[in-house]
């Protein structure tokens, strides 16, 4: 599976985290990392005698800028020495502040209704799954720890309309996916995109007329979806296309039909960003004509997410999305520090695709820069990758 390596160099970088060094001397080489371990001489005298050149001295005169201890040594008369908590692999775990887990995840899966994988050319390492795929892929995942899924569908061109009616079909390609892994795999959480885009003729993530995306009419369709999602099993529905008040519409369609117990992921602070071209190469959802930036947010706007954010908390929401996430870190720490509600951070398609082709010309290490990409989003506040 192509989430595996990552996945299990987390797991092991975590249980490594917290298992007891290997050895306990106290050497300066055991402390501080492999090196030249010839012993070094800690008074520093006659080090520069033979240099050619007369080199400043930082222990003389009559304000050295560094002492002598009691040995003769050199010494920086620093107290509070940070590096103390970092001297070792176990100090390290033991002071560690954020630790990603698998558990945190959301593994987004693209799906599509073919008998076999397409690969997705600007994302390396992904595929749109045929049924067969996607449920052998979620079985991996969950042995990896992973608990949570989002469906993502290509949309065969046909069943493509301006009000996007093939959202809601209870025969559709993402009602008969829920279906298939509820049945297989009843514990795994089922994630559905609350979105008109990839249904849509037009493109967009709502219903158009005259160029205009009609804000309560598209709300009236998402609420057809939702449901509709519900009854085939899913577990959380997050809408992803930033109208305003459809968390409320949601919450209450779904709780007017018996549903009060499936959670709402709202994309909460969703911008218009240039991140997400691969993610539309995916689904064959390129907008149709002009941009989202009538309904997405300003990637100048910081302040603008605050309100977003109060206005799904009171709607019903129960959790908040950041998307994309990298770029929009000071955006995660803001809906943290307000809300009491988990947040979710969106690594979006275009993040995974600079990485991978940085990792692809040998410029990054691939575990390393996902290990620390991850961690990065946890300590910004994410509780959800």
């Amino acid at each position: 599976m192509k989430i595996s390596a990552a996945i299990l160099a987390l797991a092991v970088s975590s249980a490594n985290a917290f298992a007891p060094s290997a050895s306990v001397s106290r050497t300066v080489t055991s402390l501080y990392g492999a090196g030249n371990t010839d012993p070094v001489d800690r008074t520093m005298n006659g080090i520069d005698d033979n240099l050619g050149y007369e080199a400043f001295d930082p222990t003389a005169g009559d304000s050295p800028a560094v002492a002598r201890n009691n040995h003769g040594g050199v010494w920086v008369q620093q107290r509070a020495r940070p590096r103390r908590n970092r001297k070792s692999a176990g100090v390290r775990a033991m002071v560690r502040e954020n630790i990603v887990t698998p558990a945190n995840f959301i593994y987004p899966l693209f799906i599509h209704d073919e008998d076999f994988n397409t690969e997705i050319p600007s994302m390396p390492g992904c595929q749109r799954h045929s049924s067969e795929s996607m449920l052998k892929e979620i079985g991996e995942a969950l042995d990896l720890g992973v608990k949570a899924f989002v469906l993502f569908p290509k949309v065969a061109d046909e069943k493509k309309t301006n009000l996007a009616c093939e959202a809601y079909n209870p025969d559709g390609i993402v009602h008969r996916s829920i279906r298939m892994i509820k049945e297989k795999y009843p514990d795994a959480i089922v994630c559905t995109d609350v979105a008109l885009d990839p249904y849509s003729d037009q493109g967009h993530d709502g219903v158009v007329e005259d160029g205009v995306i009609l804000n309560d009419v598209t709300i009236n369709q998402l609420c057809k979806q939702a449901v509709s999602q519900a009854r085939a099993g899913a577990d959380i529905v997050a809408p992803s296309d930033m109208q305003d008040g459809r968390v409320k519409a949601i919450r209450d369609a779904l709780d007017s039909e018996g549903f009060t117990n499936v959670s709402i992921l709202s994309y909460t602070a969703k911008y218009a960003s240039a991140y997400y071209g691969p993610f539309r190469d995916a689904l064959d959802s390129h907008p149709g004509f002009g941009d989202k930036k009538t309904y997405q947010q300003d990637p100048a706007n910081g302040r603008e997410a605050l309100i977003e954010a109060a206005l799904d908390a009171q709607e019903g929401a129960d959790m908040l999305m950041v998307k994309p996430g990298m770029p929009y870190l000071d955006i995660i720490r803001r809906l943290k520090d307000n809300s009491d509600l988990p947040i979710a951070a969106y690594h979006v398609s275009g993040e995974y695709a600079m990485l991978k082709a940085a990792v692809e010309k040998g410029w990054l290490d691939e575990k390393d820069v996902v290990l620390e990409t991850l961690t990065c989003f946890k300590r910004a506040g994410a509780d959800i990758i």
